[in-house]
């Protein structure tokens, strides 16, 4: 049996298929993506299928995507966690900067609350350790908002499974989110760390950025479905490890029927042997 429900922490409760808001953001998660209405849609109707986890970050747009998040689903339901990211400032599509430095999170975090209308956020992920700052500085500072209040758990992005060890010296991490899907396994190590400690997976380009749609294997699967390749990418995470938490995105409500319905595909033991051969 594939378990549908996945706990943060052990005491907040999301259903394992979420959503990721980075493609409501223009090419490089850069300026808007057409017309704020089709966003809002698309929000609202993951929200209505019953995705209770949106995963969002600060600088999409910068700022854009967390503004669409309170624009379509402020008063948040009951049960809906929203996920955050700060660390990393942008200047431009194709310019980033870590900014580890603890004012800097503390402001960016501040910053995240407002625009999405939030007195505690459910999750704040580190969206890269800042190699300049010590480690114990950056999740101090994340320490210290979770103790206002501000944070309700804290998430690190891109890490090692050393990292993730070190960091669990230095205080409690309810997720971890790197690049894993079914041709692009280099963070194994870090989801079996992951599995043993309760820890949430969540893994970002789940479809291989679109690549995995078109795969062999997976239309040959898929044609036995009767469902199309992406689903058969997203179904084997969900069933490869019930720590690992998918957040596909899109912009488009059709596309977003298909990654939802990808909950319902059971796939065999023999579907699971051919796609575990694609690594």
């Amino acid at each position: 049996m594939i378990p549908e429900i996945f706990e943060f922490a052990g005491r907040l409760p999301v259903r394992r298929l979420g959503y990721g808001t980075a493609q409501l953001t223009g090419p490089g998660y850069w300026g808007p993506r057409g017309g704020a209405r089709d966003a809002v849609a698309v929000l609202r109707r993951a929200v209505e299928r019953g995705v209770t986890l949106i995963d969002t970050a600060d600088n999409y747009g910068p700022s854009i995507a967390e503004e669409l998040v309170a624009e379509a689903l402020y008063p948040y339901p009951a049960g809906l966690v929203i996920a955050t990211k700060g660390g990393v400032v942008r200047t431009g599509a194709d310019a980033w900067h870590i900014e580890g430095r603890p004012e800097r999170l503390r402001a960016m975090c501040e910053a995240s609350l407002r625009r999405l209308r939030l007195d505690t956020i459910d999750l704040y992920q580190l969206h890269r350790l800042d190699p300049d700052v010590p480690m114990a500085e950056q999740l101090g500072a994340l320490d210290e908002l979770r103790r206002e209040g501000k944070i309700r758990h804290i998430g690190l992005d891109s890490v090692t499974a050393e990292q993730l060890d070190a960091a669990r010296e230095l205080t409690d991490i309810a997720s971890v989110q790197n690049r894993y899907n079914l041709t692009d396994r280099a963070s194994e190590p870090l989801l079996k760390l992951c599995e043993a400690h309760g820890i949430a997976f969540l893994p970002w380009f789940p479809l291989g950025n679109g690549s995995l749609t078109t795969d062999r294997v997976c239309a040959d699967i898929a044609a036995a479905h009767g469902v199309s390749p992406g689903q058969i990418a997203l179904a084997w995470l969900l069933h490869r490890s019930p720590v690992l938490c998918p957040t596909p995105g899109t912009g488009s409500l059709a596309h977003l029927e298909e990654n939802l319905d990808s909950a319902a595909v059971r796939l065999s033991e023999k579907d699971m042997s051919r796609l575990d051969a694609l690594s």
